[in-house]
């Protein structure tokens, strides 16, 4: 599995690639599927605009799936860690839905068929 770190108006360097590295990380130890996981951390120049430091996240996965995430933050270091929480949500999410994908569905399920007696009881009538 592999990490890229792309940077976007911005120098990476070598503490924030280990700071995206060890929060990232942390996602593979839940999901053994990952193949990938590419980075683009990215500064907003624009002084008017809020939540200047953005990092997205395209994780792809050996089902063919892939996961795009992204955040903004006030500093790069608080992005990485809302994304890191939010892939690991994003990917628990993925695991679960093909862990069970094949149990106790709807389309899955074994109906029962109750065959009914054809007698009717008599009811009083009441007067």
């Amino acid at each position: 599995m592999h990490i890229h770190v792309n940077g976007k108006n911005i120098e990476i360097t070598d503490a924030i690639k280990a700071y995206v590295k060890e929060k990232l990380g942390k996602v593979v130890n839940h999901y053994d599927q990952i193949q990938g996981i590419k980075v683009i951390l990215s500064v907003i120049k624009n002084p008017a605009a809020t939540g200047k430091h953005v990092a997205e996240v395209k994780c792809t996965l050996s089902s063919g799936t892939v996961v795009n995430v992204e955040e903004s933050a006030e500093s790069m270091y608080a992005s990485i860690d809302l994304i890191a929480d939010k892939l690991d949500r994003q990917v628990k999410k993925v695991k679960s839905k093909s862990l069970y994908a094949d149990k106790n569905t709807i389309r899955n399920a074994e109906v029962e068929v109750v065959e009914e007696d054809d007698e009717v009881a008599d009811i009083p009538a009441v007067e």
